[in-house]
C-alpha cells in the first residue's frame, strides 16, 4: 500500500512539473516532443509487459497501436458518439481484437509467437491500405479530430492536450506498474523464468499469457488514442510494421529490467530522431549504430546498466 502511495504522489508531481515547464519555457516544439512520448511510452511499456515480465518477443505489438488510431479516429468521423465514449469503445474494440489474435498466438513459443504477431500486423496494414472506401487507403483519415472538447475542456489547443497526455501516460504508468506488483506480475515472472515449473505449481499459463495480451493491447491502444488527437486522424505508418521496431528499440535502450526502461527509452529514441534527422537523411543508419553501441557497450538499457551499477537488482531483473 505504501508503494502504491509513493507511485501516485510520484506522478501527481510529474504532472506538476509538466503543467509549469510551458509557463516558463513556453516552447511548442516542447509540448509536442512530450505528447509523442507519452503516446510512444504507453505503446513501448505495454509491450515490456510482454517481452520483459512474461517472455513473449512480439514483433506486431504495434498492431493494436495503429489499430487504436484508426479505431478512435473512424468512430470520431463516422459517428456521433463523444470523445469519451469513442475512447472506450476503442479499448474495447482492441480488447475483442487481442482476444481473437491471442488467442492464436499465445500457445506458440519464441520465434514463431513473434513471427505470428508480425504477420498479424502485417495482415491489418494490408486490409488499411486496401479498404479505401473506409480508412483513406494510403492517404490516410484525414479531416481532423471533431468534437474535441471534454468537460469544458478543448483538446484542440495544444497545451491542454499536452496536459491531457501527461496526464494519460501519468495513469496509464501507474495502473501498469500496479498489474506488475500484484501476484498476476509475480506469475508472469513465473512464466517468463520457468513456463514449466509455474504450471507444475497450478498456474493455467495459457490464460495468464491471454490475459496480458489483452492488457498490453488495451494500453498500447491508449496510447493510439493520444497519437490519433495529436495528427488529428491515423495514418498507415501508424500500423505500419516499423511502428513495431521502435518500441523495442526503446525498450532495448532504456532497460527492459526496469519499469520506467521503456520510458525513457521512448525519451532517448525520440530526441535521436529529432536531431538525427536535421543533420543527415541516413537516419536509419546513424540510428543503427547507436543501437549497436547500446547492445554492444553498455550490454544491456541505460536503466539497467545504471540500476546494476548502483548495486540495485542484477541485470534481467525486473524493478
Amino acid at each position: 500500500m505504501a508503494r502504491i502511495f509513493r507511485d501516485i504522489a510520484i506522478g501527481i508531481l510529474a504532472i506538476a512539473v509538466l503543467a509549469a515547464v510551458p509557463h516558463l519555457t513556453p516552447s511548442k516544439a516542447f509540448q509536442d516532443f512530450v505528447i509523442r512520448c507519452s503516446s510512444m511510452a504507453l505503446f513501448a511499456t505495454s509491450l515490456n509487459l510482454l517481452v520483459g515480465y512474461t517472455g513473449l518477443s512480439s514483433f506486431g505489438h504495434g498492431l493494436f497501436f495503429g489499430l487504436g488510431t484508426y479505431s478512435f479516429a473512424l468512430l470520431m468521423q463516422r459517428t456521433g458518439i463523444s470523445l469519451p465514449m469513442a475512447f472506450i469503445a476503442t479499448l474495447l474494440i482492441n480488447a475483442v481484437t487481442a482476444v481473437a489474435v491471442g488467442a492464436i498466438c499465445i500457445r506458440l513459443r519464441l520465434i514463431y509467437f513473434a513471427f505470428v504477431t508480425l504477420a498479424m500486423q502485417m495482415l491489418m496494414h494490408s486490409v488499411i491500405i486496401s479498404w479505401v472506401g473506409l480508412t483513406g487507403g494510403d492517404q490516410g483519415l484525414q479531416g481532423g479530430i471533431p468534437r474535441r472538447v471534454v468537460a469544458g475542456i478543448d483538446l484542440g489547443d495544444q497545451y491542454n492536450l499536452y496536459i491531457f497526455a501527461a496526464v494519460v501516460l501519468v495513469i496509464g504508468l501507474l495502473i501498469m506498474r500496479h498489474i506488475v506488483n500484484t501476484s498476476f506480475g509475480t506469475s508472469l515472472r513465473m512464466i517468463r523464468d520457468n513456463e514449466a515449473r509455474a504450471s507444475f505449481l497450478g498456474i493455467v499459463v495459457w490464460r495468464v499469457k491471454l490475459t496480458v495480451f489483452v492488457l498490453s493491447a488495451v494500453f498500447a491502444s491508449v496510447g493510439g488514442v493520444v497519437m490519433s488527437l495529436f495528427v488529428s486522424g491515423a495514418y498507415p505508418e501508424l500500423i505500419n510494421w516499423p511502428i513495431s521496431g521502435d518500441a523495442i528499440f526503446a525498450i532495448v535502450m532504456g532497460g527492459v529490467g526496469s519499469f520506467l526502461g521503456p520510458t525513457v527509452g521512448t525519451m532517448i529514441l525520440l530526441l535521436l530522431n529529432d536531431v538525427v534527422t536535421r543533420q543527415t537523411e541516413y537516419y536509419g543508419l546513424a540510428l543503427g549504430i547507436i543501437i549497436l553501441a547500446f547492445a554492444l557497450g553498455l550490454r544491456r538499457g541505460l536503466l539497467d546498466f545504471i540500476t546494476e551499477r548502483l548495486g540495485g537488482r542484477p541485470a534481467g531483473g525486473i524493478s
